[in-house]
């Protein structure tokens, strides 16, 4: 369906593609992965929009091959006061309609032959899209993401996420060829991304998703299309597959390269000590021994393994609270309530101690976003900071906390760093180029947004940070950055999220938004919650042990000891087999 062969493509400031290939192809679901910022995003307008762009290579795509396509933004259009299922039904209610039109005209028109090319226009289009059989279509994929009871609401009554899979149920039902979607699985809470794994899944076509929600990978996907540092891989097969035969590669090529390393220096070494000789002595033997040593060392230059694709470098992503206050309230909520059309929350009371680690959760549209920003903004009497306690906010809406016409250089002079060059090893340590510094923040990638969000609340060093979302368009090399800082911060967090993974990992407890109110969950009940309703119990348990393993095996190459990291890989090999 799509070729793309030995692409190049780069935009004045920086080099995305070089010379890379692929194919999509009838049956694949293939999960696009990277980092944040490796052009992934681009990628797609490029098959989708060739003629805007000047690249080098090959791109063959079908010409009868019809594209639907999901954006990572989810746009309420002029359609939100519509309900549920005309907007699903959109283009077949129309279709049925002009076949109406054209029926009315046939029986009183003189001109039947060009009345019935137009029946038989619209006819196709209504048989592409299954037309007889669309309306049970349409509550059959309601019903799988279970949302058959929300057919009769306007659009605009749906949450973020619910509208997020109505477009996702809407594209699907126009049978394309191809379905590319970017991030759909953002903000959207564990009922939701069930009921996106379920519609991934019942899909029969080509799809194309960029992701780097750790369960859809695991759980939708028979191909792997990674981009990195301008190269790209394909593999057929599961995510967890490909990361293992990487990880495989990874521990084989970092083994010859410190053997490489090894001796390198040691002719190093004796170089050295044939320079000092030859610069002492004047004997010819002298310098013909240093020429031919520094000849091999060229030539050991010239044979050295190159780093491994995935050496992916991760952010230096670190919290510290500077005044930090022992075992104290950080903060305190008494009977708040907010409300819009609805009562979203009533008379809710809770408290942070200095050190609490706490995820806000419940299901989209039921005010956590609300709740944050108001203890954010600090202006309700219900809500009471610690005075002696600096608050920090990462907003999911990144432009909230970021002013995207600001330059990196402009916008983190606010938070104390006074030079270019400052500036620069700054931002080199969350993974940035230097050079960008002179670059618009709009510029950049959602992902990349998110890492310097991260930059500015970690230069700040509050004591109570306050994180919407914060793993939204994070790759997976940044997320498990961010589980990290969170796990070594001294401070206290109180963090909106979806991701499984990073409260189990991070946090102490979780609070609960349910029935308008909230309440407080050991996170022993909350993973019997998930088991219970939302994910497989045993794919979680063997994939925190798989995570654990990762973790050894990392620690192990950054000692060198490949011994122990074949070791390790045997064992996860049985983990992944469990799964």
């Amino acid at each position: 369906m799509i070729k793309v062969e030995n692409l190049s493509y780069s935009f004045p400031q920086k080099d995305l593609y070089d010379k890379i290939s692929f194919t999509l192809e009838d049956g694949q679901h293939c999960a696009f992965i990277g980092s944040s910022g490796s052009g992934k995003s681009t990628l797609v307008d490029i098959l989708m929009n060739p003629e805007k762009h000047l690249f080098d290579g090959k791109l063959e795509i079908d010409p009868n091959c019809i594209i639907g396509y999901l954006s990572q933004f989810s746009q309420l259009d002029d359609a939100k006061e519509i309900t549920v299922i005309d907007y699903i039904g959109k283009e077949f209610y129309r279709l049925q309609n002009e076949l109406t039109v054209i029926c009315a005209e046939m029986e009183t028109s003189a001109d039947t032959d060009s009345l019935l090319e137009k029946y038989q226009q619209a006819l196709d289009a209504f048989d592409a899209i299954d037309g007889d059989n669309f309306e049970s279509n349409i509550k059959r994929k309601l019903n799988l993401a279970d949302l058959l009871k929300h057919k009769d609401l306007k659009v605009s009554d749906l949450s973020g996420g619910e509208f997020k899979l109505i477009q996702t149920i809407k594209i699907m039902l126009t049978n394309p060829d191809l379905i590319i979607m970017d991030e759909p699985e953002v903000f959207l809470d564990f009922e939701n991304l069930n009921a996106l794994k379920n519609l991934i899944n019942s899909y029969k076509g080509i799809m194309l998703v960029i992701t780097h929600n750790r369960y859809l990978l695991n759980q939708c996907f028979n191909k792997i299309i990674h981009l990195e540092n301008m190269q790209l891989e394909e593999f057929d097969g599961r995510y967890i597959d490909y990361n293992f035969a990487l990880l495989q590669r990874k521990i084989e090529l970092l083994e010859l390269a410190s053997a490489d390393t090894e001796e390198i220096e040691r002719n190093e070494k004796l170089i050295d000590r044939l320079r000092f000789i030859a610069t002492n002595n004047a004997e010819a033997a002298s310098g013909k021994s240093l020429h031919a040593r520094v000849k091999f060392q060229e030539r050991l230059e010239a044979r050295r393994i190159p780093a491994p694709f995935v050496e992916v470098k991760e952010p230096d992503i670190s919290f510290v609270a500077e005044n930090k206050i022992e075992e104290s309230i950080a903060l305190k909520v008494e009977n708040y309530s907010v409300s819009f059309d609805d009562i979203l929350l009533e008379n809710v009371s809770f408290e942070i101690k200095s050190t609490d680690k706490v995820a806000l959760i419940g299901s989209n549209g039921t005010g956590k976003t609300t709740l944050l920003r108001e203890i954010y903004e600090n202006k309700q009497p219900s809500i009471e900071i610690n005075k002696d306690v600096e608050v920090a906010y990462l907003s999911q809406l990144q432009g909230e906390t970021l002013n995207e016409s600001n330059t990196i250089r402009e916008e983190f002079s606010y938070t104390g760093y006074e030079t270019r060059e400052e500036i620069g090893l700054y931002i080199s340590s969350y993974g940035f180029d230097p050079d960008v510094i002179n670059q618009k923040i709009g510029t950049f990638s959602g992902g990349e947004r998110n890492i310097l969000q991260l930059a500015k609340i970690s230069s700040g060093k509050a004591g109570l940070l306050l994180l919407d979302e914060p793993t939204s368009h994070l790759d997976i090399h940044s997320q498990l950055a961010l589980e990290k800082a969170i796990i070594n911060y001294n401070g206290a967090i109180l963090m909106i999220s979806h991701d499984f993974h990073s409260i189990v990992n991070c946090m102490d407890y979780v609070l609960m938004i349910e029935n308008k109110t909230i309440r407080k969950m050991s996170m022993r009940k909350f993973r019997k919650m998930i088991y219970a309703n939302y994910f497989d119990r045993d794919y979680l348990e063997i994939e925190q042990k798989k995570i654990s393993i990762e973790t050894k095996i990392a620690l192990a190459l950054k000692n060198k000891d490949f011994t122990l990291a074949k070791l390790l890989s045997e064992e996860l090999e049985a983990q992944i087999k469990l799964l």
